[in-house]
């Protein structure tokens, strides 16, 4: 049994057109999948890894999330969902299931998706999560059910020109620097205990 990547991070929009323009459009990852019934709607976006999604759910009364700087504390609500994990097979799936009920943990399905079939538990910390057994494979992007289909989604899986500014004024190599975060002790020390190392790629020693 083994989870081998993050299957897709869900969130929640109110405006799945706009959402569409940003992760396609602008951040150029693929519209790979989505489904749409009786005003909900949930869409899937794949990262250039070829295996990880970001995925939304669209529905009536749906709000933004207030923004919240990443890993800062806060008392509001926030727009995430649940993590989905990837396993290779059946067999995998229900040996998680298991896992986890041996422990005490309640598990919700398995549940057929159509596409794959999934389980879902709560970590420690109240986060939903859920595992993910993948029996499909969709041979043309993207591949979307939707009752009520919308045009954006007719453009294509790929990104679409023309609907943001184009770069003007990259920033020049000598700009390329970073402000030192709470991680650069954790950099330092692993360096020092020979646990890490910089990738071949990155240097970051000098602009």
């Amino acid at each position: 049994m083994t989870l081998r990547c993050v299957n897709h991070l869900a969130f929640i929009t109110n405006d799945i057109v706009k959402t569409v323009r940003f992760y396609r459009d602008l951040l150029g990852m693929q519209l790979t999948a989505g489904i749409g019934h009786d005003g909900y709607r949930h869409y899937f976006f794949r990262m250039g890894d070829q295996a990880s999604h970001v995925a939304f759910f669209e529905y009536e009364g749906a709000q933004p999330m207030n923004p919240k700087f990443p890993g800062n504390r806060t008392t509001e609500p926030i727009g995430f969902d649940h993590v989905s994990f990837t396993v290779d097979s059946r067999e995998d799936l229900f040996a998680l299931k298991d896992t986890l009920e041996a422990a005490g943990l309640d598990v919700h399905g398995a549940v057929d998706h159509g596409l794959f079939w999934s389980i879902y538990f709560f970590d420690p910390n109240g986060i939903p999560l859920e595992a993910t057994w993948e029996m499909m494979e969709i041979t043309q992007f993207p591949a979307i059910e939707d009752d009520d289909p919308l045009d954006i989604a007719a453009e294509g899986a790929e990104p679409q020109q023309g609907h943001w500014p184009e770069v003007t004024t990259p920033t020049p190599r000598s700009q390329m620097v970073a402000k030192s975060g709470n991680g650069l002790p954790m950099r330092e020390s692993f360096l020092k205990q020979g646990v890490a190392r910089y990738k071949n790629d990155a240097d970051i020693t000098a602009a």
